[in-house]
């Protein structure tokens, strides 16, 4: 493949950290661009998901890693990427982070300006839900970077951020500050922000992600990944189809389905088709639908019920509780298997037959960057080619005995279990939202 301008590699050796690593989505989008990559997880369940599948892992606090063993970090890392936690961001969390938009703005303008941690640390602590200030972590890693002797004080070269829509403000804030003020070491950054649809980059299951990348000012104009297939839209669809399917399944379903999408030969240009359920989902050879109760990225119309022949709602902890039927005929249907665990990781783009390991299999899947996503992200942020539509097709080899005990000595201090380093089972139980109080009459 010829590169063009946007495809030239524009660091000899990239070398990703990836904060908030989860079972693996950034780590195996690098692995498909033969990136190498260090993750930082604090879940257990999620580092035994990663051990398992052969991913460099710490079993860690990110907040703790900064504070007490950055020095410890390789030297040679250039890439910061990550999703901050988004619980208190989500449309489906409590909202906490949504109304601390403001005053997290203002945090991050005291640590472009040098303010000590310490003092930081202590207003961080009066937020009503801790989770909020993780959001700041990439930026805390990014000036840290210039003050670690390790390094040489240099900054990292690239940033890629992802987190739900409700952050791009913060994405912005983030943009502003690095472009006009720089780092507290006077390093400057190209920047670009938006909010992107996974399946216009071949993800099968509808989702959008606020998106930030970034590259330090003389590694040339930062640009966001080109689509590679259509969005899904409504508006693109044979309505009358849709009531007659609707009309068939009505009997058996109670409420109405989402029509079958129609391919609009005025829209997307080149771009291949969005990815459907049975086509990622090869392995289940009947026509299928899928009721699911929860939204898809905020968006209410893409709620109910969907066919084989649509991409998944947006995957979340509670894809196991979504419920497949399975037709008999074009009135009949009946309830058929939910989605295992490996099919609801490839509707998140994994590779067939990643390990998944631990419990809460489902949180893993659903709290994940999806990895082709990941790809788009991080090969259009270092300049290299965007991912084959079929680079996560191939079933995933996992790590041998030998390999899982290695990464997890080096994770976790021992090579069969955690240790007094690792996060404690006590502190990984999220806070609760605040109650909300009934209104007197």
């Amino acid at each position: 493949m010829t590169s063009t301008p946007h495809h030239q590699p524009i660091l000899d050796k990239p070398f990703v950290l990836d904060l908030f690593a989860g079972p693996g989505g950034l780590d195996v989008a690098a692995h498909t661009l033969e990136v190498p990559s260090l993750g930082i997880e604090w879940d257990r369940n999620a580092c035994l998901t990663r051990y398992a599948a052969g991913l460099d892992t710490l079993h860690a606090d990110v907040s703790a890693v900064r504070r007490e063993a950055f020095e410890s970090l390789p030297p040679e890392i250039n890439v910061l990427a990550g999703g901050p936690p988004c619980q208190t961001y989500s449309v489906a969390g409590s909202g906490v982070g949504r109304k601390a938009l403001d005053e997290v703005k203002g945090y991050i303008e005291r640590l472009m300006a040098g303010d000590s941690d310490d003092e930081i640390d202590e207003k961080l602590k009066k937020l009503s839900d801790p989770r909020t200030a993780l959001v700041l972590e990439p930026l805390r890693y990014a000036i840290q970077a210039t003050r670690s002797p390790n390094r040489g004080n240099r900054p990292y070269d690239v940033i890629v951020l992802e987190q739900v829509p409700a952050v791009e403000a913060l994405w912005v804030h983030y943009a502003l500050v690095l472009k006009t003020i720089g780092l507290p070491d006077g390093t400057r950054y190209n920047v670009k922000v938006d909010v992107l649809d996974t399946e216009t980059y071949g993800v099968p299951q509808t989702r959008s992600r606020a998106v930030l990348i970034a590259r330090r000012v003389g590694l040339g104009e930062p640009f966001l990944p080109e689509p590679t297939h259509r969005a899904y839209e409504a508006k693109a669809w044979n309505r009358l189809s849709g009531r007659a399917a609707a009309q068939a399944h009505q009997p058996a379903l109670d409420e109405e389905i989402t029509p079958e999408p129609v391919s609009c030969p005025d829209e997307g240009g080149d771009r291949e088709p969005w990815v459907s359920m049975g086509t990622a989902l090869y392995g289940r050879r009947k026509p299928f639908l899928v009721r699911s109760n929860y939204g898809s990225s905020g968006h209410p119309g893409r709620r109910g019920v969907r066919t084989d022949q649509q991409p998944a709602a947006t995957v979340t902890g509670r894809i196991s509780r979504f419920v497949v039927f399975e037709h008999l005929d074009e009135k009949i249907v009946y309830e058929g298997p939910r989605f295992s665990m490996d099919e609801a990781g490839v509707l998140q783009s994994f590779p067939p037959k990643y390990p998944w390991s631990g419990k809460a299999q489902a949180q893993q899947v659903g709290n994940a960057v999806p990895p082709l996503f990941g790809a788009h992200l991080l090969g259009a942020a270092l300049g290299l080619p965007a991912p084959a539509p079929d680079a996560l097709r191939k079933p995933w080899a996992p790590a041998t005995e030998e390999q899982r005990a290695k990464l997890r000595s080096h994770g976790c201090g021992s090579a069969d279990d955690c240790t007094a380093r690792c996060p404690q089972p006590e502190d990984q139980a999220s806070p609760r939202p605040p109650t909300r109080r009934k209104k007197s009459d």
